[in-house]
């Protein structure tokens, strides 16, 4: 026989090998799901770093999240290093707003176990005193994100990783799967679709809603107005995406198009909202709040107004920016819909301080935050708690393709192609995102001891600065807030201390 034969012949096998060993791997989802090919992105990314000053982009111009967010998340989710060396290449004086926290001289020692527990601010559904009221474990959890969008593995990764986190999972409107049963905790986002609890002709129904809280292990109820990715519409999941698992979940028709309209069928105005609100709480004993974008202002001062004078109101507010959202929307809306976070929480949160009720509800932010300098400016503004979308799926995988509303996600995580979603291995995802929120954790202390704080939730808004040239502007001018605003109540204050110091 000829030795190039021989040859050829030995290459075969081993090219086969190398595809069998790709296809039943579980560390790596885009060479699980593209053998040999999936190998290159590996090569080309280690390649990167001494060729990058050749290559067209740079470590901050890509968007939405730039390679060096994109390399922390990943760095911190398989537990590597993720520290960068030989200083910043930012340029601090000629980037826009730039973000500055202003450390303390003498800092606070370092208080913290191993999981690097930080609960939440504010006690949820305390100003309402709800039966089932509690402090969230976790100051940081995952944002709304639907089966359907997502795959069940990536769900699924999700659900089990807050449960390693101690934290808790947003389902998105799409209803609560078995992919969300593997122990996590749960917030149950009801949108305008009602999916999960709605009757026949597609209205709310309290029976159903009862039927799926006594079913699983939801803590708290979010009813969602609108969110960051197409804020003002409802959505749509093509018949051809409707897959008889997803229509028993939704309790939706098999083979038509899964439609959510964009306003409630429920209420028709802020009063009928609270009445819905109340009577969700009334029956549950849960928390029960709202998510929204930021929009007309006329709204939130509306509802302030109401809460106010009638004592009924959201246990908590979810914000969602502008910029933020893992759904499919017309370009315009992505673009140009709804103000970005920073701007829009602090307008929300103005109104509702000018009123005296900002203390009464715990306000969650989402858009973009999943980064530490983030959640801290996030928390000074007022928020009590954080919550990651993106951020949550890079670190089970997601390569930022862009490919989301295609169904032809390369990594599994927002498909339901079969062949793709199988690169995901869900309890290896599972533990890389425990690993991320754990991380972003621990950097959150870290940067409250810096501040000489025991809390990030207790590090004044006085902190920060935004840097525009050689000039440092508080963040107290920048935003217009007054002095104090967006800090704890005193007895908060209090609470968390004693939290951090036990």
């Amino acid at each position: 026989m000829s030795p190039w034969l021989v040859f050829a012949g030995v290459a075969a096998l081993l090219l086969v090998a190398q595809v069998l060993y790709d296809r039943t791997q579980r560390a790596h989802a885009i060479v699980r799901n593209f053998p040999l090919l999936g190998r290159f992105r590996y090569w080309a990314e280690a390649l990167g770093d001494p060729l990058r000053q050749y290559i067209v982009t740079g470590n901050d111009e890509e968007r939405p999240f730039s390679r060096d967010q994109r390399r922390w998340i990943y760095a911190s989710a398989k537990r590597e290093n993720n520290y960068f060396g030989f200083g910043t290449d930012n340029d601090l004086e000629q980037t826009p707003s730039y973000l500055i926290i202003r450390h303390a001289a003498f800092p606070a020692p370092d208080r913290h176990d191993a999981a690097y527990t930080v609960p939440g601010a504010k006690v949820l559904g305390a100003w309402r005193r709800r039966k089932k009221a509690f402090r969230a474990p976790s100051i940081v959890n995952t944002s709304a994100m639907s089966f359907g969008a997502l795959s069940r593995t990536a769900v699924e990764a999700i659900n089990r990783g807050v449960k390693l986190a101690g934290a808790m999972q947003n389902t998105g409107e799409g209803g609560i799967s078995p992919h969300h049963r593997h122990g996590g905790d749960l917030v149950w986002q009801v949108g305008t679709g009602y999916f999960g609890c709605r009757d026949e002709r597609g209205r709310f129904s309290l029976e159903r809603f009862l039927e799926t809280v006594a079913s699983a292990p939801v803590r708290m109820i979010e009813v969602k107005l609108s969110q960051g990715a197409k804020p003002g519409l409802g959505g749509v999941l093509p018949a051809a995406k409707v897959t008889p698992e997803i229509a028993r979940i939704r309790l939706v028709p098999l083979g038509q198009d899964c439609v959510s309209p964009a306003t409630h069928g429920a209420f028709r105005d802020v009063d009928s909202m609270l009445d819905f609100l109340e009577r969700l709480a009334d029956a549950t004993g849960l928390p029960v709040g709202i998510k929204s974008a930021v929009g007309d202002l006329a709204f939130w001062e509306e509802l302030a107004r109401l809460m106010d004078s009638t004592h009924r109101g959201p246990d908590f507010i979810t914000i969602d920016g502008g910029e933020g959202g893992t759904g499919a929307a017309p370009l315009v809306f992505s673009d140009h819909v709804a103000l970005p976070f920073k701007v829009g929480f602090a307008q929300v949160y103005s109104v509702f301080a000018a009123r005296g009720m900002a203390e009464r509800v715990v306000f969650i932010g989402s858009g973009k935050l999943g980064f530490p300098e983030q959640s801290m400016l996030a928390l000074a503004l007022g928020c009590d708690m954080i919550n990651v979308g993106r951020e949550a799926m890079l670190a089970i995988g997601c390569i930022q393709a862009q490919r989301c509303h295609t169904g032809h996600c390369p990594t599994g995580v927002a498909t339901q192609n079969r062949w793709l979603l199988g690169g995901l291995d869900p309890t290896l995802k599972a533990a890389r995102l425990a690993n991320y929120l754990t991380v972003l954790r621990k950097d959150l202390l870290a940067l409250a001891h810096a501040c000489g704080e025991l809390h990030p939730a207790l590090v004044p808004l006085e902190r920060f600065a935004l840097l525009e040239g050689l000039r440092a502007t508080p963040a107290l001018e920048v935003f217009g807030y007054a002095p104090g605003h967006g800090a704890l109540p005193a007895e908060e204050q209090a609470a968390l201390r004693a939290l951090m110091e036990a």
